[in-house]
């Protein structure tokens, strides 16, 4: 038995829903896209929102036209400003990440993506940064400085990596960064801007980014950097699998900018992940499954103290880095499939969003929260092996003493599984249809509900009930508990519910 303290150990940490990532903003202008936003804001209520593609060539802001015999740009935020308007409309704000190179401001042709993002330097920093500032002053003019003052601004994408900046150029990165920084603050010595946005295993470009801000004299206000835990991909069509990495191995990931950076002149500022997954493929299946929920449970409960912000990425599986999905549960990141199926992590996410702000107890298998108004909230889930050798425990028990007061306790519990909120096991018993019909859709809608279950407790001396859970495999299970304030007439007996004479 857990003895849960009476008193808060502190406040539950926002970090875990500051963020989340998107496919390529230009996706935010398709219906799918901003029903599934609307649905995520609805139950879970992110803050803001990250994606690649801001000043792609799909977003046609940089336009370049001859006049008079001379060459000018024309900057165009047509769409710009009906994703953004989108987005705050939902209560989100954008997490700018500047990028990709527009292709007529590109100093070469390499592409990523399906949709060919450009990853090459510009052939002109002066004109890139003419794009820079004229995109923030025109954010500035529409929505107010105080709004966009707000919004971390972070430079590129993962420049470590050859597929996403040119030959992985250190030196060019950090020319563009200062670049950028600067003209950045020049539009508004107040904006925050950010990197290097890095991905897992080039820690050390930490460390050179550091001496580079520090020499150069850069503004940096936030560091950012990514986490995945997945192994090299082994190939089948349409789909990969994958190794996985203890999810421990995530919480250390985002530990690292943080250890890294202590005696730095970037020591103390806020770190942010912005993009986290298990595997950092878009078609790996464990992305749909019960497990993957079990399994991301401990980060989501302790990630927080370790990074001012951890985004998944992504919240919807509309996402064509490599290529349009080829059935309805393909592997994709997203917490939703197409036409809002709910997965088991966006349940994960979900409970979370329900959890109180005191914080009374965590563990290696829970998380017990309280709300201002009494009720007792306690996340639960099973381990599970990531190595995928053993399909993890059966059952899991836990059994807990928590601080409840009143004479009795009612308790609702809602549980996700390999059976229960679980559409993808729906999915696969109707045959793995690729493009499922109306019907099929609504039997998949339905599959996707959690199982709830409602009982009353007593509350024991000392004001402290007992709550015993058993946990089936993969099991995430949030429990609340309220106390009861009875209003039953005293002249009620349930026994003469069929009219029996009192006994």
């Amino acid at each position: 038995m857990i003895r849960v303290p009476a008193r808060p150990v502190g406040r539950l940490s926002g970090a875990w829903r500051h963020c989340v990532g998107t496919g390529r903003v230009e996706l935010a202008l398709r219906r799918d896209y901003q029903d599934s936003l609307t649905l995520l804001q609805r139950d879970i209520g992110f803050r803001y929102i990250r994606g690649h593609g801001l000043l792609s060539d799909g977003m046609g802001v940089y336009r370049p036209y001859h006049h008079g015999g001379t060459r000018h740009v024309h900057h165009n935020f047509t769409y710009v400003d009906q994703v953004v308007d989108a987005y705050l409309a939902l209560g989100i704000r954008p997490f700018l990440e500047l990028g990709f190179m527009p292709g007529e401001l590109a100093s070469g042709d390499r592409t990523v993506f399906w949709w060919r993002g450009n990853v090459t330097p510009p052939r002109s920093h002066r004109e890139w940064a003419d794009l820079v500032r004229a995109t923030l002053r025109h954010l500035v003019d529409r929505y107010g400085l105080d709004e966009v003052r707000t919004w971390p601004i972070e430079v590129w994408n993962e420049p470590n990596l050859a597929d996403f900046w040119q030959d992985a150029d250190e030196r060019a990165y950090h020319r563009l960064y200062e670049v950028t920084a600067h003209t950045v603050k020049e539009v508004d010595a107040d904006l925050q801007v950010g990197g290097p946005a890095i991905s897992p295993g080039a820690d050390d470009w930490l460390d050179r980014f550091a001496e580079f801000a520090e020499h150069r004299d850069v503004p940096v206000d936030f560091v950012s950097r990514h986490a995945y835990t997945s192994g090299p991909a082994q190939h089948v069509p349409f789909g990969v699998h994958q190794t996985l990495a203890p999810a421990t191995a995530l919480l250390d990931q985002f530990a690292a900018p943080r250890d890294r950076l202590r005696g730095t002149r970037l020591a103390g500022l806020p770190v942010h992940i912005t993009e986290f997954n298990s595997s950092y493929r878009p078609d790996n299946h464990v992305h749909d499954t019960a497990f993957h929920a079990a399994y991301l449970a401990p980060v989501l409960a302790g990630g927080g103290e370790l990074a001012d912000s951890f985004s998944y990425w992504t919240f919807s599986d509309m996402f064509e880095e490599a290529g349009v999905p080829t059935a309805l549960f393909h592997g994709g990141f997203g917490l939703l499939t197409h036409r809002q199926v709910r997965k088991p992590a966006y349940h994960l996410y979900a409970f979370m969003a329900r959890m109180g702000p005191d914080l009374l107890a965590r563990g290696d298998d829970h998380l017990v929260c309280r709300h201002p108004d009494g009720r007792v909230t306690v996340l639960a889930w099973a381990p599970v092996d990531p190595t995928g050798e053993t399909p993890g425990p059966g059952r899991h028990e836990l059994r807990l003493s928590l601080p409840t007061g009143a004479r009795e306790v009612f308790v609702r519990r809602s549980t996700v599984d390999e059976e229960h909120g679980n559409a993808r096991t729906a999915w696969r018993h109707m045959g793995s249809p690729r493009s499922p019909s109306t019907r099929q859709l609504d039997v998949l809608h339905e599959a996707a509900e959690p199982a709830r279950g409602h009982r009353r407790l007593p509350v024991r001396e000392g004001g402290r009930t007992e709550l015993d859970l058993t946990l089936s495999r993969h099991e995430i299970t949030l429990v609340e508990l309220t106390p009861v304030a009875d209003e039953t007439p005293p002249w009620w007996d349930e026994s003469r519910l069929l009219g029996r004479e009192p006994s």
